[in-house]
């Protein structure tokens, strides 16, 4: 049995002042392995949220069906609540409660106390326990997702779902909550996590591309990278916009999409006709091909 198991889900909302519905969520159909680091990769309007949120029981899909654990989201919420820890992508806890009162607080609410799971949380907690008697609402970004990390885990989920946990976190916050769900992993816990930054896909077993509501592949990030089918090249410039212009009038280039301060194309019948240098395509060339 998966972890997670989603066939043809559906999710419509209704434009406010107009008539026409938004498709947030078109067929989605995947598993998530038992213990499985799985990613969600996609911007912002993909549906990733829509996703977590009908996993979480919080919004009812439009079709479809959802299993965790076995159980349908719908005819089973109350249990799932039990089974799930649900971080969402905006900072939910309570702000006028101290770091050390809302972790009390998450772990009443099922029936439990810091001491029965503080093995889960302890790498974590220790890093905020100086600050316990802070209120919430003064941490930095990186301690607010570490609390709210903690908050998930106090009742020991079987499935983690976190929504963009480093969004707005500095780098070195980002490399460090990382490093926490690669632990958490050893525990067994199924971790379902998503995020706008490509880089964080290579760290999960599997990653789902999506954008605008549909599911673009899934598969492991090697095997993304591999299935790239074009020769892949960059050119460097001072004037990105320029250099766009120029090279998608250019009836040799395929494609090209801006990197930073570089330029990455491809070939029509990957014959190169200018000068660039040859470089490996990552998951986001992947992505911004399939997204053409």
């Amino acid at each position: 049995m998966n972890a997670i198991e989603v066939r043809d889900l559906e999710k419509s909302y209704r434009n406010t002042g107009k008539k026409n519905e938004v498709k947030a969520l078109l067929p989605a159909t995947f598993q998530v392995n038992k213990s499985e680091l799985f990613g969600i990769i996609g911007p912002d309007g993909s549906g990733k949220t829509t996703l977590f949120r009908i996993l979480a029981t919080l919004i009812l899909a439009d079709k479809g069906e959802a299993y965790i654990e076995g159980l349908d989201v719908v005819k089973n919420f109350r249990e799932i609540r039990r089974l799930i820890g649900y971080m969402p992508g905006r900072f939910s806890l309570y702000q006028d409660l101290s770091v050390e009162e809302n972790l009390k607080f998450f772990a009443s609410v099922f029936s439990s106390n810091i001491e029965e799971n503080y093995y889960l949380i302890e790498d974590i907690y220790r890093q905020i326990e100086p600050f316990k008697t802070r209120r919430a609402g003064k941490l930095s970004g990186g301690m607010k997702q570490k609390l709210a990390l903690c908050c998930a885990l106090i009742h020991k989920p079987s499935v983690l779902l976190l929504d963009e946990p480093t969004t707005g976190v500095d780098p070195v916050s980002r490399k460090e909550f990382w490093q926490m769900l690669k632990r958490l992993q050893m525990h067994g816990i199924t971790i379902v996590v998503s995020t706008p930054y490509m880089d964080e896909a290579n760290l999960c077993e599997r990653v789902m591309l999506m954008k605008d509501g549909k599911i673009l592949d899934i598969e492991s990030p090697s095997a993304v990278v591999g299935k790239y089918p074009r020769k892949l090249y960059s050119v460097k410039s001072d004037n990105i916009a320029q250099s766009l212009k120029i090279l998608r009038a250019n009836p040799d280039v395929e494609t090209a999409f801006s990197f930073g301060d570089s330029i990455h194309i491809t070939f029509r019948n990957d014959v190169k006709t200018i000068d660039a240098q040859p470089i490996s395509p990552s998951i986001e060339d992947y992505f911004m091909l399939l997204s053409h």
